[in-house]
């Protein structure tokens, strides 16, 4: 039964993953480009290599709001994953792993491909990182709870696409639309990617020693441990500069203010 089991969970996995991986090499390399000349007109007039990395960020939020939204969901409501984080099993789930580690291989090969102009060291440690994790969440069955908690942190991404969206069309650095999404890009990311830190550690505590948690194998428990901290890290790294680039928007829209009320002055 158990063996039976596990042939269903590894088609589901394998056409999942499959599925996911041709449907963003897709949305990369044809409809994002008619897409975005349909939305945005400003998008036939980018260079080719900003063509590549709009195209690429087009893919990312669509990725992250389908993967976040079903994470969202088998978070709160996913009863089998709930009732056990490191051994429960959920159709949902699985496929939600798998739709992530689909996009995350078709992202590495586009990478690889257009090195030179969207290529970065850090997202091939942070793919690399996931899809590792990832693996075992497939193949093994488990922590996927844990797994589907972490993916909430794709949440973020779709503010961050939008603000290198609003650049490439030479929006206004202080313009509503870009202040807004900045603002929302910080919060969002904070509360998905760095509040969200404690308690997964926290939970870690919680069951090291536990007979469910020696059950995992001393493999599964490292690779959990490492891979979470080398994304972490990352985070942390990531919002050090997302804040810095809050707080000096936020600075000089005080002091253009400022400066505003100071010539508004004069001219009384």
């Amino acid at each position: 039964m158990r063996s039976k089991n596990m042939d269903t969970n590894t088609k589901l996995v394998i056409s999942t993953l499959c599925t996911s991986f041709f449907t963003f090499q897709l949305l990369f390399h044809f409809v994002s480009y008619w897409f975005s000349a349909k939305v945005s007109p400003g998008f036939n007039n980018l260079s080719f290599e900003k063509k590549i990395e709009w195209n690429s960020r087009i893919v990312s939020t669509c990725h992250s709001l389908l993967v976040g939204i079903f994470g969202l969901y088998i978070f709160f409501f996913d009863e089998a994953t709930i009732a056990d984080p490191l051994w429960g099993q959920s159709s949902l789930a699985t496929m939600n792993i798998a739709t992530a580690s689909g996009y995350l291989i078709s992202d590495l090969l586009i990478l690889i491909l257009y090195w030179k102009v969207i290529g970065d060291k850090y997202f091939i440690i942070h793919h690399c990182a996931a899809l590792y994790a990832y693996y075992f969440v497939m193949k093994e069955g488990v922590l996927a709870y844990i797994a589907n908690f972490r993916l909430l942190a794709e949440l973020s991404s779709p503010f961050v696409n939008q603000r290198w969206f609003f650049e490439a069309l030479k929006y206004p650095k202080f313009s509503k639309a870009n202040v807004i999404n900045g603002i929302l890009m910080t919060v969002v990311f904070f509360v998905v990617r760095i509040v969200a830190i404690p308690p997964l550690y926290g939970f870690m505590y919680s069951v090291y020693g536990t007979e469910p948690y020696r059950s995992l194998g001393f493999l599964i428990q490292c690779s959990w441990i490492s891979t979470c901290v080398v994304l972490d890290v990352m985070n942390v790294m990531w919002m050090i500069k997302i804040s810095k680039g809050c707080m000096k928007v936020i600075s000089l829209i005080r002091q253009e203010k400022a400066n505003n009320s100071l010539q508004n002055g004069k001219v009384d």
